[in-house]
């Protein structure tokens, strides 16, 4: 595989994680910096080790992975999603026109992110099993691919910082039906 290819391939394994990134940055604009930075971080690891993972595995545990990799990303991101579209219409009702209380921030937890990054990093187990039989240079693309989904995010929270100020509260509500978005793409596929 080329350097343009991996490239190429490397982008259109991050565009979740970057539509989950600008999501995030919806619901969690009062994290600090340094807390915002965990998510390009777990998301490229994880779109590092997944390629890795899926050219290991290579065989059985390959295919009833990635028989069932839709269902999983669909109930990880809906269940998540669906709790966001819920948070932010509470929010909405309850605190109309109210300065934020820090009581009501969310917290940003680390198990969660864990979920997030498994969930839009699954596509590239199989990407993993796909070049085990290309017998491409698997360190070298995955290592490609991780710094392509770290840098995409680091553009996503930029995006998702400007965005979540300026749409509020309705922010964390949009946030949920990209994920629920997301997932129903991955379990129509």
């Amino acid at each position: 595989m080329s350097t343009l290819e991996i490239s190429i391939l490397g982008l259109a394994l991050a565009t979740d994680a970057f539509s989950v990134t600008i999501s995030n940055s919806f619901l969690y604009q009062h994290e600090s910096r340094g807390r915002m930075m965990l998510m390009p971080t777990f998301f490229g690891i994880f779109q590092f080790a997944m390629p890795l993972a899926g050219y290991v595995a290579g065989g059985l545990a390959a295919q009833i992975i990635e028989q069932y990799a839709d269902i999983v990303t669909f109930l990880i991101l809906g269940f998540i999603g669906g709790n966001m579209v819920y948070s932010g219409y509470m929010a909405l009702r309850d605190n109309a026109d109210n300065e934020e209380d820090q009581t009501g921030r969310k917290a940003f937890t680390i198990p969660v992110l864990i979920l997030q990054a498994i969930a839009t990093a699954i596509d590239a187990f199989a990407v993993g099993v796909s070049f085990r039989a290309q017998t491409a240079n698997i360190l070298g693309a995955s290592c490609a691919i991780g710094l392509i989904t770290f840098a995409v995010c680091l553009v996503a929270l930029f995006i998702g910082k400007k965005l979540g100020s300026i749409l509020g509260d309705r922010a964390e509500m949009i946030g949920g039906f990209v994920l629920i978005a997301i997932g129903l793409k991955a379990l129509l596929q």
